[in-house]
């Protein structure tokens, strides 16, 4: 038997539910696997502002698509204001470009490569 989306009021009144709905807001979050210098970041860029004695991250926000990011030193983000996952791609890679002149230290060490002689 299918779900109904017909209710009834308290007064006993047969409704119809609307159930159509619209993604408005995608929040994603994201491990750079690094730490950031968020000092750095917010001087450097014009788009974010960093108040540690306000709130411990630095919010970044990005026009195109219209999104915000929180950086935060250890490396974790969150991106709010995406309306689909192609968007949340797109935030993180603009903001992978700001940040990656201001890495501190690699949470993990990734094993360097040898050149063959």
């Amino acid at each position: 038997m299918a779900k109904s989306n017909v209710a009834r009021t308290k007064s006993g009144k047969r409704v119809e539910l609307n159930t159509k709905f619209k993604i408005e807001n995608i929040v994603a979050s994201a491990d750079l696997g690094v730490e950031l210098d968020l000092y750095g970041i917010a001087k450097a860029s014009p788009d974010v502002d960093y108040e540690p004695e306000q709130f411990p991250g630095a919010i970044c926000k990005i026009h195109d698509p219209k999104t915000a990011l929180l950086l935060f030193k250890n490396g974790k983000i969150i991106c709010t204001g995406a309306k689909t996952e192609a968007d949340i791609k797109r935030a993180i890679d603009q903001v992978i470009k700001i940040v990656r002149s201001y890495i501190l230290e690699a949470k993990v060490k990734v094993p360097e490569t040898k050149a063959k002689a």
